[in-house]
Formats: C-alpha cells, sequence, structure tokens
C-alpha cells in the first residue's frame, strides 16, 4: 500500500466517530419534565416511546430523548425546563404534571410543549381554548380532576353507612382547589376530614391519624404525586384496613380496594403520539387537546373480603374489571 492510500484510510477511519457523532447530533431531542421517580414510571414511558414509535420515531435510531426527574423539590421545575432548552430540545413534553407543564410555558414561548394533565388546562391557562390551543402548547387532559365527586359517590355506595370519609389531598398542587369543589359538590352535605401530604413521610403520618380517628373511609385525589406512589399508598391502605379508592388503576392492582378513572398509560402514549405529531412539523396550535373517552372502575375484590366487605351486586356490574 503506498504511503498516501495509508494515510488517506487512517484520516478516514479517525474520521468515523465524529461522522457517527454529527450524525447523532442532528437528531431532534426530545425533552421529558416529569415529577418522581422514574422506576415508578418505566411503564408508563414505554407508553410514551409506543406512542412516538406510531409516528415513527425510535429512540436512538431518529430520536433522543433527555428526561428530567425531580423526586422531591418541584421548585426544580423551571430551572430544568430551561436546562432542557439548553440541550436544545426541539419538543418539552411533560406527560402526566400540571406544575411541570406551567413551569416549561414560563420556561418558552417558541418550543412546543406537549403536555398530559389530570386538570382543565384552559382554566389552568396552558391553552386559549380545547378545540385550538392557539400557542406552543398542546397536549392531553385526562380531567382527573372533575372525578372527585364520582369517586365520594362510588365509595358511599360500597360504604353506605359511612360517616367519617377522609380526603387526602397535596397542597402544593394546582389541581387541588378545583378538586374539592367537585367533592363538595357530591358531598351533599355529609361531612368529611381534608388531609395533606406532599412527601413520603407526611404520606405515613396521614395514615396514622386515619387509623387514630377510625376512619371509614379515605378518597385520595388523582394528583400526579400520589400516582408516583400508588404502591405505597396501596400498601398503607391494607396495613391499616382503611378503605379507599384512587383515580388510577395500578392503585387496584397494588392492592388497594378501589379505583375509577382514564387510564393514565393511554394518556403517556397520547403524549408520545402528539409529539410524534409535532416532531413532523404540526403546529401545536393547530392540534386539538385530546380528551378521555372512558373511565375504568376496577374493584379488588380481595381486598374487599380482606377487610370484611360485601360489595354491592350492581357495583360489581358495573365494574370494569374485578381482582379475585
Amino acid at each position: 500500500m503506498r504511503r498516501r492510500e495509508f494515510i488517506a484510510l487512517v484520516g478516514g477511519a479517525a474520521a468515523w466517530p465524529h461522522a457517527a457523532r454529527a450524525q447523532q447530533s442532528v437528531m431532534p431531542v426530545v425533552g421529558i419534565l416529569q415529577p418522581g421517580s422514574p422506576e415508578v414510571y418505566v411503564h408508563f414511558m414505554e407508553a410514551f416511546r409506543r406512542g412516538l414509535a406510531e409516528g415513527g420515531y425510535v429512540e436512538g435510531k431518529n430520536v433522543l430523548i433527555q428526561s428530567r426527574w425531580p423526586r422531591t423539590d418541584s421548585d426544580q421545575l423551571t430551572e430544568l425546563a430551561t436546562e432542557l432548552l439548553n440541550h436544545h430540545a426541539a419538543v418539552i413534553a411533560t406527560p402526566f404534571s400540571m406544575p411541570a407543564s406551567l413551569a416549561a410555558k414560563a420556561a418558552t414561548t417558541t418550543v412546543p410543549i406537549v403536555f398530559g394533565t389530570g386538570g382543565d388546562p384552559v382554566e389552568a391557562g396552558l391553552v386559549a381554548s380545547l378545540n385550538r390551543p392557539g400557542s406552543n402548547v398542546t397536549g392531553a387532559s385526562v380531567m382527573n380532576v372533575e372525578l372527585g365527586g364520582k369517586r365520594l359517590e362510588l365509595l358511599h355506595e360500597l360504604l353506605p353507612k359511612a360517616s367519617r370519609v377522609s380526603v387526602l389531598v397535596n397542597p402544593k398542587s394546582p389541581l387541588t382547589a378545583p378538586f374539592l369543589a367537585t367533592v363538595q359538590a357530591a358531598a351533599a352535605g355529609r361531612q368529611y376530614e381534608i388531609l395533606t401530604a406532599s412527601t413520603n413521610r407526611e404520606i405515613d403520618v396521614v395514615f396514622g391519624k386515619l387509623v387514630q380517628e377510625h376512619a371509614d373511609a379515605l378518597l385520595i385525589s388523582g394528583d400526579a404525586l400520589f400516582t408516583n406512589r400508588c404502591v405505597q399508598l396501596a400498601i398503607l391502605a391494607a396495613r391499616h384496613a382503611v378503605p379507599a379508592i384512587h383515580g388510577n388503576r395500578e392503585f387496584a392492582e397494588a392492592g388497594g380496594l378501589m379505583s375509577y378513572g382514564p387510564n393514565v398509560t393511554e394518556l403517556f402514549r397520547l403524549v408520545g403520539v402528539y409529539t410524534g405529531r409535532v416532531l413532523k412539523g404540526e403546529k401545536p396550535a393547530d392540534l386539538p387537546v385530546v380528551l378521555p373517552t372512558k373511565f375504568e372502575l376496577v374493584i379488588n375484590l380481595q381486598t374487599a373480603k380482606t377487610f370484611g366487605l360485601d360489595v354491592p351486586p350492581a357495583l360489581l356490574a358495573r365494574a370494569d374489571e374485578v381482582i379475585e
């Protein structure tokens, strides 16, 4: 081999890693901003990636994902949203958090944002309207907040003699006030106690109080904080024999008594689908906010039997799934 050819070959080989990095750098970056533990959200994020794949985007192949998971301090959200923007995120996705969605919107008026939330995005100021979001923000809402009253009714249907019902909410969430408004409307004069928690320790304290006061039942708000702690809440409710209802089916699957609400896994998939559409060039302002079409009632009959509860046949008949 001639010396000139050898030098050209070596030079080309040395350039391969640079070429690979250059090819990788042109991939669009999707920024994920989601409070909580990534370990808890594994199967939810799998659904998000399935949604992306429906649009032809596969992580590591033609799209990169940068994730930020503030575990306890939601005050970090604005800082982390800015950090994702500094990493040249083409889209910021906030799959299940109103605070994260609001932080992302505050951080940019140009980079597209695709949210998932349990609240009303119009009332929260995320979008101008559901049909015409009108800015750089769109997404999906499962309207979890509006189901607080329905969950209270289900608790009373299961426990018609319950007189001491407690409601667990996150005092730091912007969704707490509208959630409690729906609960109050459904209470129809019946008394209930509001309990607050925003950390694991505070959740433990709440259950200690429930036991001391011999609470008949517990209604848990559908806040992302409690979605992130579904298993912990189900274990505590079972350990202390507190009949409880939550918004997510994962609660009932983990041993909680009952859940009623939209499918959060499907919410993550829809956020992934919209993220893919935005990456292809569609404008968030032209993408209507997606709303749920179905709510699931899941009853853990094994837990009910452990509590010594007889579930009314009419309630069992309406359940979408009964865990035995």
